[in-house]
């Protein structure tokens, strides 16, 4: 129901940085309950493997999510289209920064 996942890239950045950890749920998706736009979202991508993005826009008709990344770079549904809401492991429910240097 819940698992722990290192972050890397920089795909949500600053936010969510290289070695962060979190924390994701997938009991929401058992109670048929879709992500929502705001929600970060752990996915598997048939091209670019497992990928952390954010919930910007819901097709309920045709059960998609259109993803994107914070980062100038990040490569999201705006490069290779929305993604099923199967293809989601789970929502993040908890953020676990790593130390900072200052």
């Amino acid at each position: 129901m819940f698992k722990l996942l290192k972050v890397s890239g920089d795909s949500l950045s600053p936010a969510f940085q290289e070695g962060d950890f979190v924390v994701i749920a997938k009991i929401p998706l058992f109670f048929n309950q879709p992500p929502r736009p705001g929600d970060v979202v752990v996915f598997n991508h048939p091209v670019f493997g497992t990928m952390i993005k954010l919930v910007e826009k819901i097709n309920l008709e045709k059960d998609e999510l259109f993803v994107v990344g914070t980062h100038q770079d990040s490569i999201d549904s705006r490069r290779f289209g929305p993604i099923s809401a199967r293809s989601v492991l789970g929502t993040v429910i908890w953020h676990i920064k790593r130390p900072r240097r200052t």
